[in-house]
């Protein structure tokens, strides 16, 4: 599904938001450049970077964000919702207390993106199985009561990560396919008529990273 990253027709920003260290920067690098660190740094202010790949008959380059977790940056990363058309809510199987959190983020997620953002849970570290604090049924049964699309995954083995990603681009895609038959053909990724989410670009580096340091 991966393609050449300077052609594509659409770019769709996808937000990874969840507590500090569920492991968002590293299903990030893992999905757009096969990387794993077991020294991921917590994430300072907001980075992002890119992977064009091939939904349906179109080239998507996905722009995916990395929301830090910490609490006293959460109003700087707030700004970085806006615009973003698809997120992937992320908490520690591992960890109760980050998918206690997940209420939290969704609220924060819905009041500064548009109410028809495509959104997935994901319980992140199965390969850390033997310490799981939060069984998969009560994750799903979860994301089911709330529209959400649901998987577990390990970037640390890769479990999963390509298919999360390539869901949410799939459903967004499959969101802009259906609006753009009602009305005039182009290229804005608009979820809402209110609002255009995201436009194709003008061609751009083959892998563009940006981290915002504070």
């Amino acid at each position: 599904m991966g393609a050449p990253e300077e052609d594509y027709n659409f770019v769709f920003k996808v937000v990874l938001i969840g507590e500090s260290g569920v492991g968002k920067t590293n299903l990030l690098s893992r999905f757009t450049r096969n990387e794993f660190s077991h020294d991921s740094r917590t994430t300072i202010g907001v980075e992002f970077s890119t992977r064009t790949v091939l939904v349906g008959d179109a080239m998507v380059k996905a722009q995916i964000w990395d929301t830090a977790g910490l609490e006293r940056y959460r109003a700087i990363t707030s700004a970085y919702y806006r615009g973003a058309v698809g997120a992937l809510v992320v908490f520690d199987i591992t960890k109760h207390q980050t998918y206690d959190e997940v209420e939290r983020w969704l609220k924060e997620l819905y009041d500064h993106a548009e109410a028809t953002i495509i959104v997935m849970l994901v319980g992140n570290k199965t390969d850390l199985t033997q310490a799981r604090e939060v069984p998969t049924e009560e994750a799903k049964m979860f994301a089911e009561n709330n529209g959400l699309l649901f998987v577990e995954t390990s970037a640390l083995d890769s479990t999963n990560v390509e298919q999360a990603f390539e869901t949410v681009l799939r459903e967004i895609f499959n969101k802009v396919q259906k609006q753009k038959q009602k009305s005039a053909p182009d290229n804005a990724v608009t979820l809402s008529p209110e609002s255009t989410a995201s436009t194709a670009q003008s061609h751009a580096p083959a892998q563009r990273s940006c981290c915002l340091n504070l």
